[in-house]
């Protein structure tokens, strides 16, 4: 925990908080730990932990993650900080905000340290958490519905094979708002991002759907050309929402 103690300032201590996004079976999820120690303990809240003296804010992310859920080499981006006087019942601490996107199926959690449980919940069952994590969860949450809208990051939630009815759920769990199809499919396929990969599905009981991959290479080039990835769609709605 680092401390500062100068004459005319607050003593002092700084933590991190990792929000984990995860989509799965057509559900936004959100990476939660249940605490093994006070305060809150026995409650729900995001994995995040004291900031060591030999550390940077990066650094404290990335070990306190993998310390508390097991989870390694995930890119963390920082967010927001929250300064709240009274947000830790132990005294004044600091905390900074980090977030990340996930494909669920190639993570395992292993909680651990401070940890007693870790499991990933729907966005919209994750209530009542320890601390000031409720305000920290809404804004990564309102972070990812505008990103969603600028840049491709919902790739980054699915598998390497996709249906564009996969692709169409997650981006209505993100902006929680219901898409037209023909619409969103169009505008999707007029980005020319994905591949078509001569696929179907396997071993479902409807009728089988074309497999895409998100071709990373053709967006990188396009972007070096000012290409914007751009959802039009419900703005009105989005911003709605991120007022709420």
């Amino acid at each position: 925990m680092t401390m500062i103690n100068l004459d005319g300032f607050f003593k002092s201590a700084f933590t991190v908080d990792n929000v984990i996004f995860g989509f799965d079976e057509g559900d936004l999820k959100v990476l939660l730990i249940k605490r093994g120690e006070e305060p809150f303990e026995g409650q729900w809240g995001l994995p995040g932990y004291f900031v060591k003296e030999n550390e940077n804010l990066d650094q404290a992310a990335v070990r306190t993650l993998e310390e508390l859920t097991g989870l390694r080499k995930v890119f963390l981006e920082q967010v927001a900080t929250f300064g709240g006087v009274d947000r830790h019942p132990s005294g004044r601490v600091i905390t900074v905000a980090y977030f990340s996107l996930i494909k669920i199926n190639q993570y395992t959690i292993q909680p651990s340290s401070i940890a007693q449980h870790a499991e990933w919940v729907s966005i919209k069952d994750a209530k009542n958490l320890a601390f000031d994590h409720g305000d920290i969860l809404k804004a990564c949450f309102n972070r990812l519905k505008l990103l969603v809208r600028t840049r491709p990051v919902g790739f980054e939630l699915l598998p390497p094979k996709f249906t564009l009815t996969e692709l169409q759920h997650l981006y209505e769990a993100i902006l929680e708002t219901d898409l037209d199809k023909r619409n969103f499919r169009k505008k999707i396929l007029s980005m020319n991002l994905l591949i078509d990969l001569d696929e179907t599905q396997e071993g479902v009981a409807h009728r089988p759907a074309r497999l895409y991959k998100f071709d990373k290479k053709k967006y990188d080039e396009l972007l070096a050309d000012g290409f914007s990835f751009e959802l039009k769609e419900s703005r009105r709605k989005i911003a709605e929402h991120l007022q709420n």
